[in-house]
């Protein structure tokens, strides 16, 4: 009965303002924007952007970082980054213009371009919340690329005399790098969202690695099997490493010690590490600045990854069929910044779209009208005008009276005996689309046929698409075997109704 479901439930962000924050907090991003406005017109650049060695030091020394081979290393990185987003705007070396009457002194000079604040710069200090996120959005695919490019040090027999890399026998697929880190974020993505956010803690390495290697249906892990986990941890460690200064994970590092020797593991079981021990072999967690990066990453490859409130602005009936198979706490979020954006004034309005939005007899209809009675229930006492229009409606009528006795309302008139059954057979039908609790459905579909005498006998003739699923489910489901045979013959006989 049930209609597609999405694959991932919503993320609850941080506003963009925090998430702006963040971003301009994020160490990578503050070297490259402290670089950004450190470049003057004496600044060089090499063919392809980067800072020229000779302006390493001072680089480094500008970032308060030691002028040896590791601050010029993380110097040039945040260079990289300056360029890629716009910060940094470069003259190419074959595009220079020299003074009027001036010649390149040597080869060097000739190979060297210039350096001008770039246009993203001052969007840092002026520019929206927005404008902020899209510059580190553009920092993060840079990284992003970085983290999942060959490691050349291992492959130092590929390159010629020349620097130029022999990219065949390098044996490098990029857009197979780019999909298993991807898979590896979105695992994490799925594992901080899991248990309506409950699982947000670090997430032992061994166990990502093992989640991308190790098949579903396999029981014990092979050696092989063990070895490409093993590997593939390693991997992952310089990979967060790269990503964790530009601001979407914490990382704890794989501990050093555990090294043989450099992309090496002592032990090829680290995946079955203990619980006491398996923070050795590294642990990660996204960041709120991570959760929107990787999801922004995952909608820009066309994957359905909503966040609460998404709906805010759109029509009843968009809010009612997305939120269809939110959790609980998202989508009562979801529904409080609906109503939030109709106000006060709009309640009897917004009241009266969820109720015609609610309508239908398709399969996902009786999960509309669940959620809009849940709806209704945030809505308050200011929609009844809207409520008691649709008493005598045989969809929403049932809901209708249900709201009004729960808000203490007078005069309610009592629903005729087939409005009953209606609602019987609408409200397990929407629970059995919601997939939920079986023991709670158990008790939801005994309570209800308790609450009529002869209902098996009554019931099979409702006029509802749903009737004979139902039945057939209740069949399933009824603790008592009278009551669960009755029901399958209930369902017999609205199955050869339907069909006469």
């Amino acid at each position: 009965m049930s209609a597609e479901r999405p694959i991932l439930p919503p993320v609850r962000l941080h506003s963009e303002a925090e998430l702006a924050r963040d971003a301009l907090a994020a160490p990578l991003f503050v070297r490259a924007v402290k670089l950004a406005r450190w470049a003057g017109p004496d600044t060089r650049v090499g063919a392809g952007g980067e800072l020229v060695e000779a302006h390493l030091p001072a680089a480094a020394e500008h970032l308060g970082l030691p002028a040896d081979g590791d601050g010029a290393a993380y110097a040039s990185e945040a260079w990289r980054l300056a360029v890629d987003t716009g910060l940094v705007d470069v003259t190419d070396p074959e595009e220079r213009e020299l003074p009027d009457g001036a010649e390149g002194s040597s080869e060097e000079s000739e190979a060297e371009g210039t350096a001008t604040a770039g246009e993203n710069l001052a969007l840092l200090t002026t520019g929206s919340p927005q404008d902020v996120l899209s510059i580190w959005l553009d920092g993060l695919d840079a990284v992003h690329a970085d983290a999942t490019a060959p490691v050349l040090d291992d492959f130092a027999d590929l390159v010629g005399e020349d620097g130029s890399i022999d990219f065949d026998a390098l044996d490098w697929d990029p857009e197979a790098e780019a999909e298993f880190l991807d898979g590896v974020l979105g695992n994490l993505y799925l594992l901080t969202l899991a248990d309506n956010g409950a699982g947000d803690g670090p997430v032992p390495l061994p166990a990502l690695a093992a989640s991308m290697i190790v098949p579903d249906d396999m029981g014990e892990p092979t050696d092989d099997i063990l070895e490409q986990v093993s590997e593939a941890m390693m991997r992952l460690d310089d990979q967060f490493r790269l990503l964790e200064p530009i601001g979407i994970v914490e990382y704890q590092p794989v501990d050093e010690a555990l090294m043989v020797e450099e992309g090496e593991t002592a032990d090829a079981s680290a995946a079955g590490a203990d619980e006491e021990d398996v923070t050795r072999y590294g642990m990660v967690k996204l960041t709120p600045l991570g959760l929107y990066g990787v999801r922004a990453r995952m909608l820009e490859a066309g994957v359905d990854a909503p966040a609460v409130g998404d709906l805010a602005d759109k029509g009843a009936d968009a809010l009612l069929d997305g939120i269809a198979y939110y959790p609980e706490p998202a989508a009562r979020a979801e529904i409080q910044l609906w109503l939030a954006g109709r106000g006060t004034q709009g309640a009897v309005a917004a009241a009266a779209d969820l109720l015609a939005a609610a309508r239908g007899t398709d399969e996902r209809a009786p999960l509309r009208r669940l959620h809009c009675q849940q709806a209704l229930a945030l809505a308050g006492e200011e929609a009844e005008p809207a409520v008691r229009a649709v008493l005598g409606d045989q969809e929403l009528g049932g809901l209708a009276r249900v709201w009004l006795a729960e808000h203490g309302a007078s005069d309610v008139p009592p629903p005729p005996e087939a409005m009953i059954f209606w609602l019987a057979i609408d409200t397990i039908a929407a629970q059995l689309d919601a997939d939920g609790e079986l023991d709670e459905l158990q008790g939801l579909v005994e309570g209800l046929s308790a609450q009529h005498s002869g209902f098996f006998d009554e019931v099979w003739r409702v006029d509802h698409p749903a009737t004979a699923d139902v039945l057939e489910a209740m069949g399933r489901l009824h603790s008592d075997k009278k009551a669960a045979k009755d029901a399958r013959k209930a369902a017999f006989k609205a199955r050869s109704r339907a069909g006469g």
